[in-house]
């Protein structure tokens, strides 16, 4: 036997060795072999097997068609009955409809009434026009009450108490606070005061609360024009300017508000002689009086 078949024996003889993955090769210690390159990159089944098979099904709806349909039209029928029940809520303590019309206003209106509060004397025609017995909305009537302008004058007043206030280095959040709650207190006592009066003097008249709310706060536009003359030039200016806007405040609230509580006279052309007219008469006065009263205890402080 030669050299070459003696090898060839010995080599047909030893154990030939096995030849791991190449992974496995390169990790000696792992336990498994990874087998997730044999399947696609998703979560679907392996290669081999069917997916329309092993695949579940598409989710259907929560609810039936019918069930949900019935229950939309529930839901939108409880939401529109809770609106009307709010609506109706609303309505009974805070009269919305009444209220848009008191700021049913355009830029016409407004100057054309910062003009007759602050020049009386020019005008003629006093009467409320009305249209199907109803007062037509303020923008087409300078005569008709509004709450626009009341409301801005009594931001546009805080506004300017801060600012004097600035000027003579006392300006506080505090002070500013106290300033616009007691104008708005002073403001609520006077619409009560008027109301009471009505009521005893038992005056049959179409003033309602907002009516006299709104011609309450038209004496801020005075108050305004007196502070800014304060600032501007002192307390000459102020004084001047504020018993302007005094008197034209009284001669505007006597010409609007004996209309409204003298009605039955004004109806017939003239005054009748009476207690009760008298009566009337004296509260008209009184009213229109007293704000001048008001008008200077809420600005003298400011000006120095």
């Amino acid at each position: 036997m030669n050299v070459a078949g003696a090898a060839g024996g010995a080599a047909g003889r030893m154990p030939t060795k096995r030849r791991l993955p190449s992974a496995a090769a390169s990790d000696p210690h792992r336990l498994f072999e990874d087998t997730s390159a044999a399947r696609s990159p998703g979560l679907g089944p392996p290669s081999g097997g069917s997916s329309s098979s092993s695949s579940p099904p598409p989710p259907g709806p929560f609810l039936p068609d019918p069930v949900s349909s019935f229950a939309a039209a529930y839901g939108s029928s409880l939401a529109t009955q809770g609106k009307e029940l709010v609506d109706r809520n609303i309505d009974r303590f805070i009269p919305v409809t009444k209220l848009k019309y008191y700021f049913a206003v355009d830029t016409v209106y407004v100057g054309k009434k910062l003009g007759l509060l602050l020049f009386p004397f020019l005008h003629q025609d006093w009467q409320v026009q009305y249209q199907q017995d109803t007062p037509v909305a303020p923008r087409f009537d300078v005569n008709a009450p509004d709450l626009y302008i009341p409301v801005m004058a009594f931001i546009t007043y805080i506004l300017v108490a801060g600012l004097a206030m600035g000027t003579q280095n006392r300006f506080s959040p505090d002070l500013l606070g106290l300033q616009a709650s007691s104008a708005l207190a002073w403001l609520i006592v006077e619409v009560l005061a008027i109301l009471l009066s009505l009521y005893l003097v038992t005056v049959n008249t179409d003033l309602s609360t907002i009516d006299l709310v709104a011609f309450s706060g038209y004496k801020y536009v005075g108050m305004i024009v007196g502070l800014l003359a304060g600032l501007l030039f002192g307390k000459t200016g102020y004084y001047l300017l504020l018993s302007w806007c005094c008197v034209t405040i009284v001669v505007f609230m006597i010409r609007t508000l004996r209309l409204k509580i003298l009605s039955e006279a004004a109806a017939e052309g003239m005054l009748v002689r009476g207690a009760k007219n008298q009566l009337r008469m004296y509260l008209t006065m009184a009213v229109a009086g007293l704000q001048p009263l008001l008008m200077y205890w809420l600005t003298f402080h400011l000006v120095h």
